[in-house]
């Protein structure tokens, strides 16, 4: 399939997702872009960060709008701010971390595509533009879709050290537990 048109979404435009504690609007899918890449705006509250994790199948990007985050990437940390840009390679494990005085807004940019979709599946449709209320993720549900989207959750601090379960009170984690194996 070949892209034929142009698209434009202005500022409050694209399907809204409460997504853990953040509100992601995705503003180009794989479907409008031949699965060649994403781009999602998010809306992350203060002290919000996801579990340490890598993707196999695409490189994510993160330029900051809004806000300061800290990023982990490998042994590597920084302290991203408006009109930073950071690359996160597939492969490779990272995590991040909102600043406590967040909140913070980046737009998220991951190639190929296929993260909005995994997105729009482990969260649900917002009914407004604002951040979610606070409530503990459903860590069993990430952990049964992690594989199916190419993504592993790995043992480390999130972002900055910190330690926690995201969710209630928007604070950083440590990856969830791996799923039991087969016993035998």
């Amino acid at each position: 399939m070949t892209i034929h048109a142009g698209q434009h979404l202005a500022t409050g435009q694209g399907e809204a997702i409460w997504f853990m504690d953040t509100l992601m609007t995705v503003k180009a899918s794989g479907r409008d872009t031949n699965d060649a890449l994403s781009v999602v705006e998010a809306l992350c509250p203060a002290g919000f960060g996801p579990p340490p994790h890598l993707h196999h199948r695409e490189d994510e990007a993160f330029y900051v709008l809004e806000g300061q985050m800290t990023v982990t990437c490998g042994e590597q940390t920084w302290t991203a701010t408006p009109g930073s840009f950071v690359l996160l390679p597939r492969g490779i494990p990272h995590a991040f971390t909102v600043a406590a005085a967040g909140p913070c807004r980046v737009l998220t940019i991951n190639t190929p595509a296929g993260f909005e979709r995994f997105v729009a599946e482990a969260g649900r449709p917002a009914s407004q533009r604002t951040l979610p209320d606070p409530q503990p993720p459903d860590v069993p549900a990430l952990l049964a879709l992690a594989p199916k989207y190419g993504h592993d959750y790995v043992p480390g601090p999130a972002a900055g050290g910190a330690h926690g379960q995201p969710g209630a009170g928007a604070q950083t984690a440590t990856a969830p537990p791996a799923p039991a194996g087969p016993s035998g």
